[in-house]
């Protein structure tokens, strides 16, 4: 099952403007709110038209502005989960899965289509029972949407989805309205179901968490362009732009210039680092993860656990710092320079340090320091 979108629509903030393909993995699309993510959707959808540009499925184009092709959505055979799951309010739940088998034209191509009525009621019965059972609603078919918790109605709409036999799911933000708990049971199956699927999914979120568990691939975007398409493990490892280590979870991101091939100048920090890769000509960030930064200790006995490094070392102002805890680890605000504008973040597990240890010096390895550029 494979995608190709190359197309360009224009929207009151920006142009939308995004190029990939995708085929047979979980792709996600990882974005602040208002970058276009879920217009991309809406436009392989068929809910939105793009001005221009084409998008082709399994070989079949959906949308080709210099061919003038435009499939009605109905056609597309796209399945598209809506952030707030679209159900019909004065449907069962057994009738908004029904929704997902009443359309001829799928049902035709997916050999579920008779023109027996009573043999399709049979069919339609039968799929009917067998996707109710494999979502755990069984119990539920009769009840109504403002009957059914969150996670229900997410199943619900995941049952109607793919009771239609979808060649592609389309996924907007679909745990943006579950709270933590839940969220991670409903990711938990989800990933289950898609996993059993074994077609194309496009997911967007603005939630790094999310992605990080279902998806292969991950595009960053910014403004309506995909700045940058990595396999998930390379993504979060090594993020390429500001935009895409912030996307991450960078929280430590400032200007930068290059100096020489493994040297960075910093001035907000008013120092300079050294990094193991190669410093790109085009730098105009640098960014140091949180959990990156290790206590120097000059008490070589106190340190034996950490390794040595002459480079990359913080000095905190005694007085300009400060400490906040949380359940499983300690986040210090510190400055290294007195003119600093934003602190510097440095997060660390409880379990390993006390915040009566704290140190008056940091420092983080030449293999963690990121150069990115705008």
């Amino acid at each position: 099952m494979s995608l190709y979108v190359d197309m360009e629509k224009k929207l009151s903030n920006f142009t939308l403007r995004v190029k990939f393909n995708a085929e047979n993995e979980i792709f996600a699309l990882l974005g602040a709110s208002g970058c276009g993510k879920s217009m991309t959707l809406k436009c392989i959808a068929g809910i939105e038209n793009p001005d221009s540009g084409k998008i082709i499925l399994n070989g079949r184009i959906l949308f080709d502005s210099n061919k003038s092709i435009c499939i009605p959505p109905q056609e597309r055979r796209v399945g598209y989960m809506f952030q707030d799951y679209a159900l019909f309010p004065t449907m069962t739940v057994e009738k908004n899965i029904l929704q997902g088998i009443n359309r001829k034209s799928i049902g035709r191509i997916s050999g579920f289509f008779s023109e027996d009525k009573k043999l399709q009621k049979e069919n339609d019965n039968r799929r009917i029972k067998d996707i109710i059972k494999n979502f755990q609603l069984e119990g539920l078919e009769n009840q109504y949407p403002d009957k059914l918790s969150g996670g229900q109605k997410q199943r619900v709409a995941m049952a109607r989805m793919i009771i239609s036999n979808p060649e592609i799911i389309l996924l907007d933000e679909p745990f943006s309205a579950l709270d933590s708990y839940l969220k991670w049971k409903m990711i938990n199956e989800m990933e289950d179901e898609l996993n059993k699927l074994k077609t194309t999914v496009l997911f967007v979120s603005h939630d790094r968490d999310e992605v990080y568990r279902l998806s292969n691939i991950i595009g960053s975007m910014n403004n309506g362009i995909i700045e940058v398409i990595e396999e998930k493990k390379e993504f979060f490892d090594n993020p390429k732009t500001v935009n895409a280590a912030i996307l991450s979870g960078c929280k430590n991101v400032v200007k930068a210039e290059k100096k020489d091939d493994h040297h960075i100048n910093v001035p907000e920090w008013n120092m300079e680092l050294f990094t193991e890769k190669q410093v790109p000509n085009n730098i105009t960030a640098v960014g140091i993860r949180a959990h990156d930064f290790i206590p120097y200790k000059l008490d070589e006995e106190k340190n034996k656990n950490y390794p040595i490094c002459k480079d990359n070392i913080f000095n905190i102002i005694h007085d300009e710092y400060y400490i906040e805890e949380n359940q499983f680890e300690w986040t210090i605000y510190f400055k290294c320079y007195k003119h600093m504008n934003d602190k510097i973040q440095w997060k660390i597990s409880k379990a390993v340090f006390s915040k009566d240890d704290m140190v008056n010096k940091l420092y983080v390895m030449p293999d963690k320091i990121l150069c990115l550029t705008d």
